[in-house]
């Protein structure tokens, strides 16, 4: 039997599984993606806590991060000098510059304006809680944090 178009049913149902299994042998043909090797940042800093996004802090205050690893937050977490160099050009920091900066206090993500507006509905408490411990732990909220996804709507507020 034909249809309007004048294509016989079991013609169409033939072309329709040829397409499939041509899109299936298309699919299967192309090989796994690898896993993705991590970043310098990622793996050093990303081994203590959350290799925060670099676009958190400008690249000014990177580099006196950086300057500062022997007294990072009150550990010492110096790095060998071609790691360092590793981690500033994946923080859009001149390698140069981040060892030649200041070696003021270490900016905190959680003192920066843009933080303290997204959370001023926040009480103190909460971060202090057992859930959370810290306003710097984004994963206890932000469960995408470490791949870099902060929307709102996915925010679980640990209770």
């Amino acid at each position: 039997m034909r249809t309007r178009s004048g294509i016989r049913r079991i013609d169409r149902i033939v072309w329709s599984l040829a397409t499939v299994f041509l899109a299936h042998a298309a699919v299967a043909a192309v090989p796994p993606a690898q896993a993705a090797k991590p970043t310098a940042y990622a793996e050093e800093c990303g081994a203590c806590h959350t290799a925060y996004p670099t676009r958190l802090l400008r690249p000014a205050d990177w580099a006196v991060v950086l300057a500062s690893l022997d007294r990072h937050f009150g550990v010492d977490a110096s790095l060998d000098a071609a790691t360092r160099a590793a981690v500033a050009r994946q923080l859009g920091v001149d390698p140069a510059v981040a060892s030649a900066a200041t070696a003021k206090a270490a900016p905190r993500i959680t003192q920066q304006g843009w933080f303290r507006e997204e959370h001023d509905e926040i009480p103190a408490q909460l971060f202090r809680s057992p859930a959370v411990r810290s306003a710097a732990n984004c994963n206890a909220c932000h469960a995408g944090a470490d791949r870099d996804q902060f929307d709102e709507h996915s925010v679980r507020i640990p209770r």
